[in-house]
């Protein structure tokens, strides 16, 4: 038995029954991780094995906590941990030890997780590609010369690789999303609220970035989720958790899914893409779902202007200190620095007028789950890149103007905060991974769950093709 190969479910299953112990099971990915990961730096400040083997030994001591139980864990490098080195991908963290955890990490280890280091991201996780002045540049499973994407790039190529049962992202603009897509394995951007902020700075008006769980299925991912979700009480729109291990089972047929395309030529697609995407939604079919092609809802223009607005105001917000040092300013990426200054510029007037584009597709989007289960979109409109490049200059032959604009296929989806599944789509003619979004109306989480578990079962993309090297 190939410890590293079996679903989070089943290794929490097997290490409940006693099958399998914390110390047998963390022996396993720390032999796979030496092997792999100097190949892929996925997986960052690795803490010392005798003492990630004495930590499980004593979790084979201890009551069982929860799902996570001595399961090995690497928490992305843009969360807090205590007494574990988090960087944020910048030199101005390099050596930051935190003394406490950010809430999601709190919560994944009361129910037992073993924490063994971090998922690499980008500098302060802004672009889709994970590369970073302390850590250096993740590289993808499929083809150790192509980009893993990001921000959980880590967290992706460490799942796509078997170096971890399952992962924690962020999403503010496919960082959960898009290296789940290159990477051939799940990614859940919940419900905006569903998984909490931390009680810090702003919780009312920041409302675009939001943790979720990766995974290699739907089902492992229904299982995580259950442990990172539930109210704050320290800040507001909590959402209550479900049991969405238990809701897996809806049945698929009769279900209808409109499929968006290219939002009408709103946004650029690489050769391939759309064919595979499409191709993959006839799993759907063959299960009984309707899959009709709709009409762009939204002009495409509105939400990207609503979109940049409201990301730079709050990237200045959170972020200017970085601006005004001149110190900080020069250990600071261009693209973080162009986000901070653009934001600086923009007016009250403007975040009510953004404000008022998301609004109105708040409530289009809602109008289109009167006919709609659900709503699907190609996950990325570029193959997974060179892992040189720092971001693509041109998709489909159309100039990109800003270091984001070639995620843009992201934003109906990020801007009013739905729910939303990154399903493996397939692999095109050179090899290479792709996905397809699968997004519901706030709080249809468990429906999506179980639609996406009914594609896994007739598709399985991850295990039919496992990254070689």
């Amino acid at each position: 038995m190939d410890i590293c190969t079996l679903s989070a479910t089943d290794l929490s299953r097997r290490m409940a029954a006693g099958q399998l112990t914390a110390r047998t099971v963390m022996e396993a990915f720390l032999d796979r991780i030496a092997a792999l990961n100097p190949g892929l730096n996925a997986i960052v400040s690795l803490r010392p094995e005798a003492d990630l083997l004495a930590e499980a030994e004593a979790m084979d001591r201890l009551p069982r906590r929860g799902w996570l139980h001595g399961m090995p864990l690497a928490v992305k490098d843009l969360v807090a941990t205590r007494g574990l080195r988090t960087t944020y991908g910048s030199p101005l963290h390099a050596d930051f030890v935190p003394e406490a955890d950010d809430l999601i990490a709190a919560r994944m280890r009361e129910a037992g997780a073993i924490f063994i280091g971090k998922t690499n991201t980008p500098e302060w996780g802004q672009g889709s590609h994970s590369y970073n002045p302390v850590h250096g540049v993740t590289r993808n499973p499929y083809d150790l010369t192509r980009t893993a994407g990001g921000s959980s790039g880590g967290a992706g190529a460490a799942l796509a690789a078997r170096l971890v049962p399952v992962a924690d992202g962020s999403d503010m603009m496919g960082s959960l999303r898009n290296p789940a897509a290159f990477c051939n394995v799940y990614g859940f951007r919940p419900s905006w609220g569903l998984v909490p902020q931390d009680a810090e700075g702003d919780t009312f008006l920041s409302t675009l970035t939001t943790d979720g769980p990766m995974g290699r299925s739907p089902e492992d991912i229904a299982h995580f989720l259950e442990i990172l979700a539930g109210p704050n009480p320290g800040t507001p729109f909590g959402r209550t958790a479900e049991p969405y291990s238990d809701l897996l089972t809806t049945g698929i047929k009769g279900k209808r899914i409109g499929w968006l395309a290219d939002w009408d030529s709103a946004y650029p697609v690489e050769d391939g893409i759309l064919e595979l995407c499409r191709g993959a939604l006839a799993a759907f079919e063959d299960l009984g779902a309707i899959v009709e092609p709709i009409a762009a809802p939204f002009p495409a223009e509105d939400l990207w202007d609503s979109w940049t607005v409201l990301r730079s105001a709050i990237t200045a917000r959170a972020k200017r200190d970085l601006f005004d040092d001149p110190a900080k300013r020069a250990l600071t990426k261009p693209e973080t620095l162009w986000e901070i200054e653009t934001g600086l510029t923009r007016t009250a007037a403007d975040l009510f007028r953004a404000s008022e584009i998301r609004s109105r597709w708040y409530a289009t989007a809602a109008r289109l789950y009167d006919r709609f289960d659900a709503l699907a979109l190609p996950s990325a409109q570029v193959w997974p890149f060179p892992a040189d490049w720092t971001w693509p200059r041109e998709v489909a032959g159309r100039a990109m103007d800003s270091y984001h604009r070639w995620m843009e296929i992201t934003v109906p989806v990020s801007l009013i905060g739905l729910p939303c599944l990154l399903l493996p789509a397939g692999f095109g003619a050179d090899g290479l991974p792709m996905g397809v979004q699968l997004f519901g109306p706030t709080g249809s989480d468990a429906r999506i769950l179980a639609m996406g578990h009914a594609y896994h079962r007739a598709t399985n993309w991850p295990s039919q093709r496992p990254p070689v090297f």
